[in-house]
């Protein structure tokens, strides 16, 4: 995935640590990086979840390391699609197979009545509904 940079180069996206107030390192955030500047930004369609996450932090966060992907279904999904063993996946059906997962989640969660499970599943679905991300997107 790349888009231009306002240098002229061209700007890739990796999945890249950002450290915030020098004690706690998010790993995984999908960040558009030039070679040419070395300019860096957050991929649009996951700074709200980071900054939802980095409020949810505080002013003043404990020492500690989490996993953007753990947080975030795009990040999820930019992980996966990139993992060896499913290098010849197709996108859509890495997807839909995450889809499906969620779903399973949904009705276990409801089955046990677990009221902060379900919101969170849902909340997971409609990262990716909200997104509907395309091969384009993520290759």
């Amino acid at each position: 995935m790349q888009k231009n940079c306002r240098c002229g180069g061209t700007m890739t996206i990796r999945l890249r640590t950002v450290i915030y107030q020098n004690k706690v390192e998010i790993e995984n955030v999908p960040i558009f990086s030039c070679d040419s500047c070395h300019k860096s930004e957050v991929f649009a369609e996951v700074k709200p979840n980071l900054t939802g996450l980095i409020a949810k932090l505080g002013g003043k966060p404990e020492k500690q390391q989490l996993h953007f992907d753990e947080h975030c279904e795009i990040a999820h999904l930019m992980m996966k699609v990139t993992e060896k063993r499913h290098l010849s996946d197709p996108v859509e059906t890495i997807i839909q197979e995450r889809i499906n997962e969620l779903l399973d989640l949904l009705l276990l969660a409801q089955s046990v009545q677990d009221e902060a499970w379900i919101e969170d599943v849902r909340g997971r679905l409609s990262q990716i509904s909200k997104h509907a991300m395309s091969v384009n997107d993520l290759s």
